[in-house]
């Protein structure tokens, strides 16, 4: 398979992963999908460009290139659900609406996916542990902040709207409570946006897998509701006009990321 990833080194101990901002397929998804699927509705639609303000912070960054639809890299390779009730899986089968993903029999193969989880979810996941030990072998610890955004209004997967910013540390385990308590305090100085600390959506694998305070490695998932950047309808059109004021809270969460990580650790 070509270019899998998109991984840029930074200079200070905060990682960005984004995982669900690929937009490739490979030719049996593809070919397999429904019609209503081939728009690619469910993707975290243009975070790299929401975050591209990262670098300037001397964040690292690391995005996907392939479609969730190909292989979810924010699930565990064994496949066990996160979350009860209505949710998608390693390999999705459905829309986030409930809608099989795929046309009758056309799935891809067993031995296809296992092709996708070695060449997919492994280089991702070697990248993002590799980057974590480097920025905790430089500073004594590190921070990851895992990406996400999602359509607001999704009735198979969550009653009415969703809050605005949705910020998830598995109740509390992937990171310290402090520092989840002053990202609470920066989405509330912001008013003109909903938010909630571990709702409905908690954080997924990497959260839970990788978030682990007493190595001094805390991480934080941001659901992002898309109507605060973009049209959440085809063709997903970026809003600038929406983005921007959206772009300040963000950067204000991650300099409170990288503030609290100073004042913890004294660097």
């Amino acid at each position: 398979m070509d270019n899998v990833l998109n991984f840029k080194k930074g200079r200070v101990p905060l990682l960005i992963s984004m995982p669900h901002a690929g937009l490739k397929l490979t030719p049996a998804v593809r070919d397999g999908l429904i019609p209503e699927a081939r728009s690619l509705p469910d993707t975290d639609w243009h975070i790299p460009q929401l975050y591209d303000f990262a670098e300037a912070l001397g964040a690292s960054t690391l995005a996907a290139e392939y479609s969730r639809f190909v292989i979810d890299l924010n699930r565990p390779s064994d496949d066990k659900p996160l979350y009860a009730g209505a949710t998608t899986g390693l390999y999705p089968a459905t829309l986030f609406d409930g809608v099989p993903l795929f046309q009758d029999g056309r799935e891809p193969s067993a031995e296809e996916r296992a092709g996708y989880l070695e060449q997919v979810w492994g280089p991702y996941h070697r990248t993002l542990q590799e980057e974590l030990a480097r920025l905790k072998a430089e500073f004594g610890y590190a921070l990851l902040f895992d990406a996400h955004s999602i359509r607001s209004v999704i009735p198979h997967l969550f009653e009415g709207k969703l809050p605005d910013f949705n910020l998830g540390t598995f109740n509390g385990a992937s990171c310290d409570a402090q520092l989840a308590s002053r990202l609470e305090a920066i989405c509330a100085g912001h008013p003109a946006y909903s938010h909630v600390l571990n709702g409905r959506f908690k954080g997924g694998h990497i959260t839970r897998h990788y978030g682990n305070p007493a190595e001094h490695i805390h991480a934080v998932q941001l659901e992002l509701g898309q109507c605060n950047y973009m049209e959440e309808f085809e063709p997903f059109n970026y809003r600038s006009d929406l983005a921007e004021p959206t772009r300040v809270v963000l950067r204000e969460l991650l300099q409170g990321l990288l503030a609290w990580g100073r004042e913890r650790y004294g660097r």
